[in-house]
């Protein structure tokens, strides 16, 4: 039996207050996890742009674009990371399906 696997999407706002360090050490540490989960890895990082409301009194973010092809599995387990990792405001995770 094929191992099912579907194309995601994941937008991510790092808190603008992270070092350009700690912000390029964030995107490539979800960029590899996505590599050695899945495949199609590609990131798209969108800079800083201003938020739609506040968040934690916060008015802009650095959002990142991320698509991946990956079993059903990883997303929740990618959801999980972002939801603890420090830096991390908010991420959606998108099903695109094919």
């Amino acid at each position: 039996m094929a191992k099912v696997t579907a194309n995601y999407e994941v937008v991510y706002i790092i808190d603008p207050a992270q070092s350009e360090e700690n912000t390029a050490a964030l995107v490539a540490k979800f960029k590899t996890l996505a590599e050695q989960n899945g495949s199609n890895v590609e990131v798209e990082e969108w800079g800083s742009r201003k938020l739609a409301y506040p968040i934690n009194f916060k008015t802009e973010g650095y959002y990142v674009l991320m698509t991946f092809t990956s079993p059903a599995a990883f997303p929740r387990e990618l959801d999980r990371i972002l939801g603890i990792t420090d830096g991390v405001m908010r991420s959606l995770i998108v099903c695109k399906g094919e």
